[in-house]
């Protein structure tokens, strides 16, 4: 049965949700633990709970997911592993600000390849979505000021989120392939590979299992919300939506962020508020259906 629009939306919305923890609970594990430690365990955490929800819920054809194990395979190389590493690895250089600023990147650059090689439609109205969605969080990160983007000082951390952008955005173009897989069984089969692979790497890292109860805490939530979650809606929603204007809504990542922080009780100023009043009137443009807009 095929999702309707609304609720591959809300997916989506949720996603970037979920991911905005991502960042917070992340930089935060990142001083504790290393990198493969942390998207390990996560993972591990995840694949626990994927395989029998799939199996309960979806009833797949597992002869029928294994045989698109190639594919599978790619997918959990550039989505779990290259993305995840490389994004606490920039996190332990770079700061927050410049992480996000070259994330902010990312949605452009998969609405410009997935018009280029899935050949998604994009007319004037969600081109102008991206740009405006793109200068709300510019307006977030800068505070207002604008030329501040001139100014910040690049180190090895920024060329790392350059390959994470690089990472999901494969990710996102190579997912529509396997659109007609259940999604969460799919997902269980991309997570066991990345674990295989994994696994190796963690044995060999001097994991120390008496970290703190901040520390456990955070990785219950990485493996429940920004793992299960957002990779299961995601997966789930990319085929409704179309991986170009699916792409949009990580931009919604840094709204979040500033939204998580106000809950943790950190100031958020009026142009904060208003930078994210118009990322999510670039998202509404940028998903709005072709058909609908002429």
């Amino acid at each position: 049965m095929k999702m309707k629009r609304s609720v591959a939306v809300l997916l989506l919305v949720l996603a970037s949700l979920f991911w905005a923890g991502n960042y917070v609970c992340g930089k935060y594990v990142i001083n504790s633990l290393k990198p493969i430690q942390i998207n390990f365990l996560r993972w591990l955490l995840a694949g626990i709970i994927l395989l029998p929800l799939s199996q309960i819920l979806e009833k797949p054809s597992w002869k029928k997911v294994w045989k698109e194990w190639p594919i599978l395979l790619v997918l959990s190389i550039f989505g779990i592993i290259a993305y995840n590493l490389l994004l606490y690895r920039a996190l332990s250089f770079t700061s927050s600000i410049n992480a996000a600023l070259i994330n902010s990147v990312n949605p452009a650059l998969i609405a410009v390849f997935a018009s280029l090689i899935l050949k998604e439609g994009m007319n004037k109205i969600n081109i102008l979505g991206i740009f405006i969605s793109l200068l709300g969080v510019l307006l977030v990160l800068t505070y207002g000021n604008l030329l501040k983007i001139f100014s910040i000082s690049y180190n090895k951390g920024d060329f790392y989120m350059i390959l994470v952008i690089i990472s999901w955005t494969i990710y996102t173009l190579l997912a529509k392939k396997i659109s007609y897989l259940p999604p969460i069984a799919s997902t269980s089969v991309i997570v066991l590979f990345s674990l295989i692979i994994m696994l190796p790497f963690f044995i060999n890292s001097n994991f120390n299992w008496s970290f703190k109860a901040p520390t456990f805490y955070s990785i219950i939530y990485l493996g429940l919300f920004p793992s299960v979650g957002s990779l299961v809606f995601w997966n789930s929603a990319v085929p409704a939506v179309g991986a170009g204007k699916s792409g949009i809504f990580l931009n919604l990542i840094t709204v979040f962020t500033v939204i998580i922080s106000v809950v943790l009780g950190n100031r958020v100023t009026a142009i904060q508020i208003i930078g994210g009043a118009i990322v999510i009137l670039g998202v509404y443009l940028t998903s709005k259906k072709t058909s609908q807009l002429n």
